[in-house]
């Protein structure tokens, strides 16, 4: 399902506990979606263009997002790319 548009790699997907609890669950797939085809989200332009040399030269990648709810979540991929994590900003 995300194969199809993906730009870098996601490795094991995983969620933290109260993200599975508190988080809509379709916008936690569209948001992984979407971080997946490099669409930042909620990043203002410095942090945006970070995960664009972040994408060139193998570092760390950061989206931002908000569920229906208006919760704020973010989606993390490792630099290595072995692991993409959906968590809350209070869960890091």
């Amino acid at each position: 399902m995300l194969e199809a548009t993906r730009t870098f790699e996601l490795g094991q997907i995983v969620i933290t506990a109260h993200a599975l609890e508190v988080l809509d669950p379709e916008a936690m797939l569209n948001s992984l979606r979407r971080h997946a085809r490099g669409d930042w989200g909620e990043l203002c332009e410095e942090d945006k263009a970070e995960n664009e040399l972040s994408l060139r030269e193998g570092f760390r990648l950061l989206s931002a997002y908000h569920d229906r709810n208006g919760v704020k979540f973010w989606i993390i991929t490792e630099a290595d790319r072995s692991v993409t994590t959906i968590l809350l900003p209070e869960d890091y």
